[in-house]
């Protein structure tokens, strides 16, 4: 008895999860709520400042589940932190709704071929930097700053991922900051998809 009992919970508390995460996101609304964002990410999502990550064009299930993570306390950032705190589930699915109504497009630099790429990043964020499997980000067009320091924070673990920590635990620093060169070079285009 005590074990059905505890199969149903179990049952109910997924249910929950799936519900939560289906929520549908309206783009308009997103777009609204997008004012607060835009300082640092622009109302498109291309971003303003250098320490900022583009986010336009990113999986709606990526926007929102760092978004989650922000409000959540298991990703950390002084400005982020705070703003995600005050967001409940649906202002979260429609901000991930509209900047992922957005196009992400890149180009390799002059001269510059798929095979230069950095070898261990191609297979998920691909040679030019737009992911290539869903919730992997772009890295278009990103600054050699971001990068860097969401490298080193996946080194160290202020960061973690799965496959991140990993990947980045055996990186020296003069390869992070190739990898954050190549991705900064790459030209990054966004655009409203209609």
């Amino acid at each position: 008895m005590l074990r059905a009992a505890i199969l149903i919970l179990g049952g109910v508390f997924l249910a929950q999860g799936a519900f939560a995460q289906d929520l549908a996101g309206d783009p308009q609304a997103g777009r609204k709520k997008a004012g607060m964002c835009r300082t640092c990410h622009g109302l498109d999502g291309y971003a303003k400042i250098p320490i900022a990550p583009h986010i336009g064009g990113e999986p709606a299930s990526y926007i929102a589940k760092q978004l989650k993570a922000f409000r959540q306390g298991t990703r950390t950032h002084e400005m982020m932190s705070v703003v995600a705190k005050n967001l409940d589930d649906q202002s979260i699915a429609d901000l991930a709704a509209w900047y992922s109504s957005h196009s992400a497009s890149a180009s390799l630099p002059q001269g510059k071929g798929e095979a230069d790429a950095p070898e261990v990043c191609v297979a998920c964020h691909g040679a030019n930097g737009i992911g290539q499997v869903e919730n992997v980000p772009n890295l278009a067009g990103e600054s050699a700053i971001y990068i860097d320091t969401q490298l080193k924070a996946f080194r160290l673990g202020k960061r973690t991922d799965d496959v991140m920590s990993v990947i980045a635990t055996d990186l020296s620093n003069d390869e992070i900051r190739e990898i954050a060169d190549w991705y900064a070079s790459v030209k990054l285009e966004i655009t409203q998809s209609q």
